[in-house]
Parts: C-alpha cells; sequence; structure tokens
C-alpha cells in the first residue's frame, strides 16, 4: 500500500458507512475495522506493511473467546451480550483467515502480535487516535469542525474527518503555547514562549502579522466574534488587545497577579474573561480595560475559562481538580463539579450551553450537565495528562490532545460500556522476566505487584500493599518474586497463593536494584551507596557485601550456575565478583549488559529500538523486521522473541511472528 493512500482508505470507509443500510450483516464488521484503522493511520502511514498487525492486534482481540480471561467481568456493567458472546461472524475469524493466507503466501512476513487486549476496546466512545513525531500542548477545532489544531512543536492543522495532517507552521523561536481560529476559519493566531503572537493564513501558513509588546511568554490567545480585534494573556501577568487587521497594540489590561493562563472573549464583544495562577477569575470591559468582576473560589491556579454561547454564564477549570460555573452578570457562582482525581487544565462549552467538557491530569476527558452538575461520560484513553479538549463544530465530537503526544476524537453520543482489563490504575514502575522466559513480574503506583503469564498474557497473581513497591526479581521457575518498597522494604513472596515468606527489613541505603539466583535460595542487592550486598533468602540474614564501586549500583545479575554476580553502576563501570568470597574478579567498561558479563559471554539477540513516537525491531544484523506504533521500553530474555513493556498503566506484552530466516516486503 503507498504512502498517504491509507488515508484514501478511511474515506472510502466513510463514504460506504453513510450508505450502508443499518440492517446489512456486514455493517458490524465494517465499522469496527473503520474504527481501527482511524486508530493507527498514522503509524500505518509510515508503514504500510503493518495494516494487518494493526487490524488484528484490536479487531480479533475485540471478540474472541480468548479475550474474556483478560477483563474483569466482575464489575461489568448492563446485562447485554459482551462482543465474544453476539451471534454472527465475528471479525476474529475474519483476521484469522486473512493471517492463514499471509502465513502460506508470505512465509518471511513478521509482525508484533499483541498478548493482550488494547487498553481501549473497539466499539467505544473513541473515534480516531492522531499519533505522530510531535509533540502536543493543547489543540483547537476550526469553528466549522472541519479540521483540528495542535501545537507545541509548531502548529499542525489536520482532517478532522479523515486524520491526514495537511499542515505544519513552524516560526515561533520556541513552544507554542496557545493556538485560537478565526471565525472564519482562515486565519490562526498562536502564542508562544518566545513572548510573541502570531497570525497565520492556515490554509497556506504564511505569517501575516507578529505582535509584540508582552516581556514573558504569551500563554493563551483569542479572537473577538467578528475577527477585528485579538486577545492575548502573559506570564508577564497582563493580557494585551490587538488589532487584527494592523497588529496595533490597543489595550493593556492588568490586575492579576500571577501568571495568566487562559482569555476569552464574550458573545457580545463587550468583555473579556481571564484566568490566572492568582486562583481567580476576572473579567474586564473590553473597550477600556476596565476590571469589572473579580470571581474567587478556585483553591489552586485557574487553568482554563470559557463564555457560554448565550453570554449568560461562565466555566473555568483549576488545579483544585474542580471546574466550576458561574452566572456571568453578577459573577456568582453556581456549580462546583467534582470527579476529576487530578488538575483540571481545560474546559469548553457545547454549541448550545447545555454541557460542559473538561480534561485533566488524571488522563480522561469528561463531559457535565452544566444545569445540574451531573457527570454524563468519563472518557478514558489518553497515557498522559490531558492539555487541550474542544468540541467539534458544537458537538456531539470532542477533540482532546494530551501529553501522550496524541490527539483523539470522541464521539459522546456512543454509550457501549466495556468491562474493565485486567491490570494496574496506575503507572507502571518495574518490570522483571523469570529467567525461564514463563513468567512476568510488574509493580506500579497502584501499590499492587502483579505476576502474568509470557504464554498467554493473562494475570496470574496479584498482591496487595499499603505502598508502592517495584518488582525485583523473579527465580528460574517464576515461583518466588522479590520486591522493594520506596521505604526500603525488601519481601520475599510465593507467587503460586501470593504468601509473604520473608521480609528482610530496611536498609541503610536506597535499594535499587535486586536479583535472584538460580536456584532461588539468594538475593542480591544493588544499593545506592555503592556496595551490592547478597542475602539468604530464608532468613534474611547478610553473607557477603560486595565493595569497590564508586558510584551508586543500578543493576546486578547472577551466573547461571550462582557462582559470579556482576554489577553495574551509574558512572558504567561494570565489576564481576566471586558471590561465595565478595572477591572482585574483573572490571570493565560497561561493553555488554551484566547478564552477558556474570555468564562470561555476549550474546547476540533480537534488538528494540525506540524511535519516537514508535519502536523498531531489528535482527541482530540490524535488519528492521517490524514495528509497533508505542514509544516504550521493552525488554525480553535473550534469543527470545517475546517482549514486555509499560504504556502509562498498560502493561504491553507482543511476539514477534514469521521466520526469521526469511525477509519479505509484506505488501498488504
Amino acid at each position: 500500500m503507498a504512502t498517504s493512500m491509507i488515508f484514501d482508505l478511511v474515506k472510502d470507509f466513510a463514504d460506504v458507512l453513510e450508505v450502508m443500510p443499518r440492517e446489512h450483516p456486514r455493517l458490524r464488521i465494517l465499522k469496527l475495522l473503520d474504527e481501527a484503522i482511524r486508530r493507527d493511520v498514522h503509524f500505518i502511514d509510515r508503514h504500510p506493511t503493518t495494516l494487518f498487525q494493526c487490524l488484528w492486534n484490536t479487531c480479533w482481540w475485540y471478540d474472541c473467546p480468548e479475550a474474556a480471561e483478560h477483563f474483569n467481568l466482575s464489575k461489568r456493567r448492563g446485562t447485554g451480550p459482551l462482543p465474544w458472546e453476539t451471534a454472527g461472524r465475528p471479525s476474529s475469524m475474519l483476521l484469522e483467515q486473512w493471517r492463514a493466507n499471509k502465513e502460506r503466501t508470505e512465509p518471511g512476513f513478521h509482525w508484533l502480535r499483541s498478548l493482550r487486549p488494547p487498553s481501549l476496546n473497539l466499539d467505544s466512545a473513541q473515534v480516531m487516535v492522531i499519533r505522530g513525531k510531535m509533540f502536543v500542548k493543547g489543540v483547537a477545532p476550526s469553528p466549522d469542525g472541519r479540521f483540528v489544531a495542535s501545537w507545541g512543536d509548531g502548529i499542525r492543522i489536520w482532517n478532522a474527518e479523515s486524520g491526514e495532517e495537511l499542515l505544519w507552521i513552524v516560526g515561533h523561536q520556541g513552544v507554542v503555547t496557545s493556538v485560537a481560529w478565526s471565525n472564519d476559519c482562515l486565519k490562526i493566531v498562536s502564542g508562544s514562549e518566545d513572548k510573541t503572537a502570531r497570525v497565520w493564513d492556515a490554509r497556506s501558513g504564511q505569517e501575516l502579522l507578529r505582535l509584540r509588546g508582552h516581556e514573558n511568554c504569551v500563554t493563551c490567545a483569542a479572537w473577538s466574534g467578528e475577527d477585528e480585534t485579538i486577545v492575548t494573556g502573559s506570564q508577564d501577568h497582563s493580557m494585551r488587545t490587538w488589532d487584527a487587521g494592523s497588529g496595533q497594540e490597543l489595550l493593556c489590561l492588568r490586575g492579576h497577579e500571577h501568571f495568566v493562563s487562559s482569555v476569552a472573549w464574550s458573545p457580545d464583544k463587550q468583555r473579556i474573561v481571564s484566568g490566572a495562577y492568582d486562583n481567580t477569575v476576572r473579567v474586564w470591559d473590553s473597550s477600556n480595560g476596565q476590571e469589572l468582576h473579580c470571581l474567587r473560589g478556585h483553591e489552586h491556579y485557574v487553568s482554563s475559562v470559557a463564555w457560554s454561547p448565550d453570554n449568560q454564564r461562565l466555566v473555568s477549570g483549576a488545579w483544585d481538580n474542580t471546574v466550576r460555573v458561574w452566572d456571568s452578570k453578577n459573577c456568582h457562582e453556581q456549580l462546583c463539579l467534582r470527579g476529576h482525581e487530578d488538575y483540571v487544565s481545560c474546559v469548553a462549552w457545547n454549541g448550545d450551553g447545555h454541557c460542559v467538557v473538561s480534561g485533566s491530569y488524571d488522563k480522561t476527558v469528561r463531559t457535565w450537565n452544566a444545569t445540574s452538575g451531573q457527570e454524563l461520560v468519563c472518557l478514558g484513553g489518553h497515557d498522559d495528562r490531558v492539555e487541550g479538549v474542544a468540541w467539534i463544530g458544537g458537538g456531539p465530537r470532542i477533540v482532546s490532545g494530551a501529553h501522550d503526544d496524541s490527539v483523539r476524537i470522541w464521539d459522546t453520543t456512543v454509550d457501549h460500556e466495556h468491562p474493565p482489563l485486567r491490570g494496574h490504575s496506575d503507572i507502571l514502575n518495574s518490570l522483571v522476566w523469570s529467567s525461564n522466559g514463563q513468567c512476568i513480574a510488574t509493580g506500579s503506583r497502584d501499590n499492587t505487584v502483579r505476576v502474568w503469564s509470557a504464554k498467554t498474557g493473562r494475570e496470574n497473581l496479584c498482591i496487595r500493599g499499603d505502598e508502592e513497591r517495584f518488582v525485583g526479581a523473579l527465580d528460574g521457575e517464576g515461583r518466588c518474586l522479590v520486591t522493594v518498597s520506596y521505604s526500603n522494604k525488601v519481601q520475599v513472596w510465593n507467587t503460586a497463593i501470593g504468601v509473604e515468606l520473608l521480609r528482610c527489613g530496611k536498609h541503610e541505603g536506597q535499594v535499587n536494584c535486586v536479583t535472584l539466583s538460580g536456584d532461588g535460595l539468594r538475593i542480591a542487592l544493588g544499593l545506592e551507596d555503592k556496595t551490592v550486598r547478597v542475602c539468604d533468602v530464608q532468613t534474611g540474614r547478610e553473607l557477603v557485601c560486595l565493595t569497590g564501586h564508586n558510584d551508586s549500583v543500578c543493576r546486578v545479575a547472577w551466573s547461571q550456575d550462582g557462582r559470579r554476580i556482576a554489577s553495574a553502576a551509574i558512572d558504567c563501570v561494570s565489576r564481576v565478583w566471586d558471590a561465595t568470597t565478595g572477591k572482585c574478579l574483573q572490571i570493565h567498561q560497561d561493553r555488554f549488559g551484566v547478564e552477558d558479563l556474570a555468564n562470561g559471554e555476549s550474546r547476540g539477540s533480537l534488538v528494540v529500538l525506540a524511535q519516537h513516537p514508535e519502536l523498531e525491531v531489528q535482527d541482530a544484523s540490524e535488519h528492521p523486521l517490524a514495528w509497533l506504533g508505542q514509544s516504550t521500553l521493552l525488554c525480553t530474555l535473550p534469543g527470545d522473541r517475546v517482549f514486555a513493556g509499560a504504556v502509562g498503566n498498560y502493561f504491553l506484552l507482543v511476539a514477534l511472528e514469521g521466520d526469521l530466516h526469511q525477509t519479505t516486503n509484506g505488501n498488504q
């Protein structure tokens, strides 16, 4: 498939789905395929041979019988049939037929098969994911809903229907912090850390005006209703209005006592609302710059403000985790919307003023009834904090941008509830394999440690605690697990039943890394105090202390026979030790991994290269074999073809498929 043809395919799907009768037997599968392609459209555009991989890893997992084992069915909402219980031809059967055909006709075709369902199932409110080699500080749809602007490393304009990138505008000398569309959709204004605001032609990207006057970063900008005037806010604590035709500064509005974070015009153009890091929302007369009202109520930085379409109300979001609705005339607080679990970063009204949408550092997008304050929808899918959110064309679709460097489009009318995926509820902090490759253990900020099957991706064990721990080591058979808490408590667990076998107590130095000997009888701890300490698993008694490193020890490994230990410090010096006497046998400038040094060899294996926003798997001769559309650290065992990693709180497990002795172009 030629580059950019994927966007033609997206359009073809949209055209077919628009005219296909609702009772057509293939409508369901076509809608799933359409949604799956839109999730990975930019990754497929860069790597056309991954079309099958992307569809398998979403559509196959949607309704295959194996999916049931990965979801927490006890938290299921509703009584309707789940996808794998639905009558009719499943999409998994279509993918299995496609796979069989590819393996028969392309024996050298390599791809990465996910061993777990995706973090967000198909048939959800998420319509499209736009992900590229960019970082995202915010999003803004054009007033007509045809385009979406995102910003950070410049300004990018996207087709809101297909996700195709139409324009990349580069010109600011610093990070772009805000973008706003003119009401005729022909121009955009941007603010930047370079202390300027600039006006651009939204079709060609040509710079039309440069607005100078602020003395610090320009954080926000907005157009007046008839595109005659622009208002900007800055970290210099001021706002300024500008003639949108000439660029002349008209007014300088002062009153905030900290960074101005957000500005908006009233629909009648008579007033301006601003939010700032002084915890206040302020309303100003746009004709003379006089401050009319100061709204107090938020208990932390105000990050975002917006005016309702009917001119009657204001909404604000703040770092006190709340969204507040205010009467714009008397400026009394009408509602305080609570539900977000972290800072609220952005807010917006829908077209009729009945709903508000908010984005948060808790990685969710939420919609609210602006009259009752009821939370209507909570959209989870971003892997990091949400930086920007807005309604497209007034609704019902929403666009969001996040620190995970993605732009996502959501349909708020979709109300399908899927049972939650088993796994961690907060960011993973550690991951370790058993030496036989059968099990993987993960630790997380959610105070749990989990053990997974490396063959099926199923969760075998969950150990809960009252503090965050990272996993240090699994024994050779995956039956014994060592964890270390951030209070330096070392514990040994029986993974078959989740019972604590030993608590070694707290160490004086911070424990950086842990590993078990192959027989599971000894633990080697790498400490911040530059030592490696060997302890007995059954008693917790320290057997030997290895001293000699000149910096904090960050990695340790046992030889297969248990006679040697290799350790590496953050100064890149590695040492090999006699595990019984503690004598240092060798010193190396970290040529190989500590596992290789411990066993006295260097073993060639598959190589994973992180090339934001994706990964590339290469063979030992650096030949690319497959790609993954997620940028994360993956680890595997030497000679193995299964890779494990983490994307936020999602445990990622993929297997490389295909004959390594053959290669193919893999044309779709």
